[in-house]
């Protein structure tokens, strides 16, 4: 009896011990570093003290609360390395649950704990670990409503909603996710019931889709009707026009020529930079005092004229548009790491930990692509059959490939970072199917090599 509560709590204490001894050591040789995007935040922090006194829209309020809940870069980054902690706590549950083997558990949380893409942005003043976090928790939550008893799933469904309203009010991506989680569920007793489309539809998990999008209902709703009421405008942030000319700028050349001034203003700027860097994304945010003076609008007019400009750029050449959507697409998958090897406080660290990333990467890009490559064969019949996965995993593959396609249509610029709060889902989704496979083969080859029967051949 001892002995089996040992085995069963031992995967537990070492996730923890070592979820908590990486941070205590990255803590001690990686000084908290602001980035570019940190002014932003933290200038939408202390509006958010101020009363939302002199709040300009640039950025959604879950990654500025945070910062204004606690206060100075270190205390940020102290709170950053717990939301670490719990993250790998996350997915340990998700391994346990899923396979029912804490020893999974273990594998699926240091799968994430020992990611450096995901444990330096724990030192970054950016918004990607609290993302992550709401993220998987929202995850979390959809693997505990099919654990839950049928009278407790919409309560279950209620705080996914709420979590994945966090996610999206820190990273506007992942809007979409407690709205299609509540969808997917709540029909998945359709999906897989027998009978007539009508029979069937007898079955949909009413509560659960109504709980989910209430929820997230209520709070993204709230706060689209803030900025609407600020500055006129039905969206999430007042970014709209300066994101979507991360798209259109490769051809803002195609602009009428009513606004020839904006035009060529941009045009300089981004051939400048394509010069220096060899690509236009982030053009934008050097060009935009010029493109101000020059048009007479003020920063709100100027991003609702770009929107314009760069919706109608799009219907007038889908072609290009969806060429520069697919490159952006490629590039999500990237699996970046991103730190800075000088902010070390010793570097003999530096050539150690620069290879160790270099080696991750790469084994996180092969996984990725076994993820692109793999996943759709689950919507072969055949293959299912063969290699079934848990219906958990392939709503978390669909989960994937919808945030894969919806992070490219609005934006083209930082495409790589998208992936960061979904990466160690790819990463839990590869373990399941590569422990399909193995079943499989492993099954098959029993088939094709029986046990030899002695009796048999003696008779």
């Amino acid at each position: 009896m001892l002995r089996s509560s040992l085995s069963r709590s031992l995967p537990f204490v070492l996730t923890l011990g070592i979820a908590l001894g990486v941070r205590v050591g990255l803590w001690h040789i990686y000084p908290v570093r602001a980035f570019s995007d940190t002014g932003a935040y933290r200038r939408a922090a202390q509006s958010i003290l101020n009363g939302w006194e002199h709040y300009d829209g640039v950025r959604t309020p879950g990654y500025p609360a945070f910062l204004a809940l606690w206060g100075s870069d270190e205390r940020v980054y102290l709170a950053q390395l717990g939301l670490g902690v719990l993250i790998t706590l996350l997915f340990f549950y998700l391994g346990w649950r899923l396979w029912r083997a804490p020893f999974l558990g273990l594998v699926a949380a240091l799968a994430h704990t020992l990611n450096l893409g995901q444990l330096f942005f724990e030192a970054h003043l950016l918004s990607e670990t609290l993302a992550t976090f709401g993220v998987a928790l929202t995850l979390a939550l959809a693997w505990a409503w099919f654990e839950a008893a049928p009278q407790w799933r919409p309560w279950v469904a209620l705080g996914m909603g709420l979590s994945g309203a966090l996610a999206g009010l820190t990273r506007p991506l992942f809007l979409f996710l407690p709205f299609w989680l509540g969808v997917v569920l709540a029909a998945l007793p359709v999906i897989r019931g027998k009978g007539g489309f009508w029979q069937r539809l007898r079955r949909l998990e009413w509560r659960t889709l109504l709980a989910a999008w209430l929820a997230a209902g209520v709070v993204v709703g709230a706060w689209i009707g803030f900025i609407h009421a600020r500055f006129g405008m039905w969206s999430v942030t007042t970014m709209t026009g300066y994101n979507l000319i991360q798209h259109t700028g490769y051809y803002f050349e195609y602009v009428p020529d009513e606004y020839a001034a904006l035009r060529e203003v941009y045009l300089r700027y981004r051939d400048a930079r394509i010069a220096q860097y060899g690509t236009q994304s982030n053009t934008i945010w050097q060009a935009i005092p010029e493109m101000m003076q020059v048009s007479g609008l003020g920063f709100y007019d100027l991003s609702r004229t770009l929107a314009r400009l760069s919706l109608q750029l799009i219907r007038e050449h889908p072609d290009l548009y969806l060429h520069y959507a697919l490159k952006g697409w490629w590039l999500f998958w990237r699996a970046p790491i991103i730190w800075a090897p000088e902010n070390l406080t010793h570097p003999a660290w530096r050539s150690w930990l620069n290879g160790l990333a270099s080696v991750e990467r790469a084994g996180l890009f092969g996984l990725n692509l076994f993820f692109i490559l793999l996943s759709p064969l689950m919507l072969v019949r055949r293959w299912r059959e063969q290699v079934p996965l848990p219906p958990y995993l392939n709503i978390l593959a669909a989960t994937l490939w919808v945030t894969s396609i919806l992070q490219t249509l609005p934006d083209h610029g930082d495409n790589p970072r998208f992936l960061i709060p979904m990466q160690s889902l790819v990463v839990l989704w590869g373990l399941g199917m590569a422990g399909a496979l193995y079943t499989f083969y492993r099954h098959r080859a029993a088939q094709s090599n029986p046990p030899h029967d002695f009796q048999s051949e003696v008779k």
